[in-house]
């Protein structure tokens, strides 16, 4: 799984290739808002936690870790989450919450950040903390169906296409770049079904 493959001009790797196809088909999903997505999240994750490992980015190996477990959670959210212990349906944010959201993404950054230049042997650990945080709380609000999930991944996404070139993860830097345009889908997607939930 970890024999070098040239795809497309990039050299990657079959377990790279396999934890792309499935992180896709999750946003893809997740746009749909199929709970199914939860499923496809769950085994992408194992397997990027492994890619992550490989290329000594901990910040993001130990996040698919949370992301399993989140993603339990979401999966119950979605199925069971709602005001009648029913299916959950998309909302926006109060202002509140989204100031705390912000405030608990910095606080991440801050310890995740420190906990990983003095614990580990990471050569980011500033860009991976806050990458970090910030993807635990675009899964927070994923969980909770919340339409501001999206805004936060595209930032996110964004930095992360940077961050995988730079640690020669080409094929997942391709992905998030994907996955910014698909996080755009979603937003749109998204904020038109709040809307005419609100209505």
């Amino acid at each position: 799984m970890n024999d070098p493959i040239v795809l497309l001009g990039l050299t990657t790797n079959a377990l790279e290739i396999i934890s792309f196809i499935l992180s896709v088909i999750t946003v893809v999903l997740n746009i749909r808002q199929t709970h199914w997505a939860w499923l496809f999240a769950i085994i992408a994750s194992a397997m990027y936690g492994a890619v992550f490992y490989q290329a000594r980015l901990y910040g993001d190996m130990g996040l698919q870790v949370v992301f399993i477990v989140v993603s339990v959670w979401g999966w119950y959210q979605w199925l069971y989450g709602g005001a009648q212990h029913d299916e959950l349906h998309v909302s926006r944010s109060s202002n509140i919450g989204w100031a705390w959201g912000i405030a608990g993404w910095l606080a991440g950054f801050v310890i995740l950040a420190l906990f990983l230049a003095r614990w580990t042997n990471t050569d980011v650990p500033n860009v991976d903390g806050f990458l970090t945080a910030g993807s635990l709380l675009g899964q927070v609000l994923l969980s909770r169906k919340k339409v501001e999930n999206w805004i936060v991944w595209i930032v996110v996404d964004i930095l992360y296409v940077g961050l995988y070139v730079y640690k020669g993860l080409a094929l997942t830097a391709v992905l998030y770049a994907l996955f910014v345009v698909l996080a755009g889908i979603g937003l749109a997607a998204w904020y038109r079904e709040a809307q005419r939930k609100s209505a």
